[in-house]
């Protein structure tokens, strides 16, 4: 066992006086010594219930016959971050989780580990530790949020950011507003729409590392402190059988994920995320395989914001595992491959049912034949951009504009709950991305506030930055190379008519190509907007939006 270097021979009495300081019993250290990474604060309603996950995680733990210690990450509120300096600390705060797990579980040899997540780069970045840590894991999320209701409908998180547009126009007055803030988050839980930390919870099923349920089952229900006890159980079943993170997480098993990215229509974020897993793990993940999955792949779910129906709706219809068989009507998923629960993927849908069509549309009857994420390419994103097609309404798909310049997302909002922004534009907010940022914020307040002016069906948004996964419209994020670097985005003029053709995966802006290259010689390289503390690190190793924002030593 990896935790005898801790716990057996006489060169490691002082270790083991110092677990009798925790007072551990000569009987707990003869079993496997487990971490428990948990996500556990009380700044992230996601994670206000994780201390129960934990304590049923520990207790399962325990009836299995190990040893179970529990020790901290870090998480942000996406949310509670948007619009100000702190987005810029959201991103870079999964290379942050995935570094300090990796410490704390190499520097004290645990045998296995339980991971306890549940928000936007909580997820990934415990399930990039997972794989460069590489010993046996599962993961068992906090779950997600109900769905709030307002005037006899159900609302979300994005509801309430589309409300702040909606009274900038005019449309709704601020006793309107101050009800959606009251209603539209009624209970812990990540946000209940398929956003980002939704997303990735439901991807961790679909690659193989969480138990049945671990993306969909509500925060606030029993049974997932049941779930919870079973995943501590079952993580000394993987420990047993030796099965790691490395022997789930393997490149077909990222071709799942994304064959699921696209039927449930995830956030743009995992373009992001799924790259930089599969970088730890040894995967080389380029997002231009998006496009060839999403050609064969079904769009099966329209949950908020692309649609009506919301986690607690995807759950009660049979949750991703249900989403998982249909796909396999279309011989879509590679079902021969090991998971978490000991037995393959085939095994774990096969007794699964479809119990709502209208939540999970049958492949025969999709909402379209294509899956729900397109990268586009073209002379303003040579390298990518990123669109959540599944939240696009049909008139925009295709649509020619000219150029609004902004050179950070203040101005842009600014501009667009003054009224400067009219029909037919595209707005383009730059030196937002990852080096630029630095940090690649998230762009929720103008996509919502564009949405709220009434704007949605008729007004395009581009950015080298990126999006909530509450963001819907005309939405296109991760342009790289980004403007920092000197990409295309950066030589963009106000005015220059863009070309978005979604269906044909194309964004380009009509100017001729010496007139790019003028314009890219007299290009001149910003300062930094910030020098001191981890941003400045963070910028110096950080790689474009295309690769998964991941950092490397230069």
């Amino acid at each position: 066992m990896k935790s005898d270097a801790v716990t057996k021979g006489m060169q490691q009495a002082p270790h083991r006086s110092l677990f009798n300081a925790l007072g551990m019993t000569e009987e707990e250290l003869n079993r496997p010594l487990v971490g428990i990474v948990s996500s556990y604060n009380e700044i992230v309603p996601g994670h206000m219930n994780l201390d129960k996950i934990v304590e049923a995680v520990k207790l399962g733990v325990a009836m299995a016959g190990g040893t179970p210690i529990v020790f901290p990450a870090i998480a942000v509120c996406d949310g509670i971050a948007m619009g100000h300096i702190g987005m810029k600390y959201s991103l870079v705060t999964r290379d942050l989780i995935a570094d300090s797990t990796e410490c704390m579980a190499q520097a004290h040899a645990f045998d296995a580990l339980v991971m306890v997540p549940n928000c936007d780069k909580n997820v990934p970045g415990l399930l990039m530790a997972a794989a460069r840590i590489n010993v046996p894991t599962i993961f068992v999320s906090g779950g997600p949020m109900l769905a709030g209701r307002v005037k006899g409908q159900k609302r979300s998180l994005s509801s309430m950011f589309e409300a702040v547009g909606s009274y900038a126009a005019g449309t709704m007055s601020e006793e309107d507003v101050k009800e959606f803030e009251n209603k539209v988050c009624p209970t812990c839980g990540s946000c209940s729409g398929m956003y980002t930390a939704n997303s990735m919870n439901c991807l961790t099923e679909a690659l193989g590392m969480g138990l049945g349920g671990n993306g969909t089952v509500p925060a606030v229900y029993s049974r997932r402190i049941q779930l919870a006890k079973k995943a501590g159980m079952q993580v000394m079943e993987l420990l047993k059988k030796d099965i790691r993170p490395r022997d789930i997480m393997t490149e077909k098993a990222f071709m799942n994920a994304l064959a699921v990215d696209m039927a449930l229509g995830c956030s743009t974020n995992s373009m992001l995320h799924l790259p930089a897993i599969a970088h730890e793990a040894g995967v080389e993940l380029n997002v231009d395989i998006a496009n060839a999955i999403s050609a064969k792949t079904p769009n099966l779910c329209h949950l908020a914001p692309a649609g009506p129906t919301y986690m607690e709706d995807l759950n009660e219809a049979g949750g991703v595992y249900a989403v998982m068989k249909e796909l396999t009507k279309k011989d879509l998923l590679n079902t021969d491959l090991i998971t978490v629960t000991g037995k393959t993927v085939g095994e774990n849908i096969k007794d699964s049912v479809n119990r709502n069509p209208e939540v999970i549309r049958p492949v025969e009857n999709p909402y379209s034949q294509t899956g729900g994420i397109a990268v586009l390419k073209g002379n303003l994103a040579p390298d990518s951009g990123v669109v959540k097609r599944s939240a696009v309404v049909p008139e925009m798909m295709k649509h020619e504009g000219p150029a609004r310049v902004f050179d950070c997302e203040e101005d842009a909002i600014a501009a667009i709950t003054g009224g400067k922004i009219v029909a037919g534009d595209v707005v383009v907010i730059r030196y937002e991305g990852p080096k630029g940022g630095p940090g690649m914020r998230e762009m929720l307040n103008p996509t919502s506030a564009i949405a709220g002016m009434g704007l949605g069906s008729s007004v395009a948004l581009i950015t080298d930055g990126r999006f909530s996964g509450a963001s819907r419209g005309a939405s296109i994020g991760h342009v790289s190379p980004e403007a920092a670097v000197g990409g295309p985005i950066a030589l963009v003029e106000e005015g220059d008519i863009i070309q978005i053709d979604i269906d044909a995966n194309t964004l380009n802006v009509k100017i001729s190509d010496e007139e790019m290259a003028a314009r890219k010689a007299k290009w001149q390289p910003r300062a930094p907007k910030v020098t001191t503390g981890y941003l400045a690190r963070y910028e110096k190793m950080v790689t474009s939006g295309n690769r998964g924002a991941v950092l490397e030593i230069k």
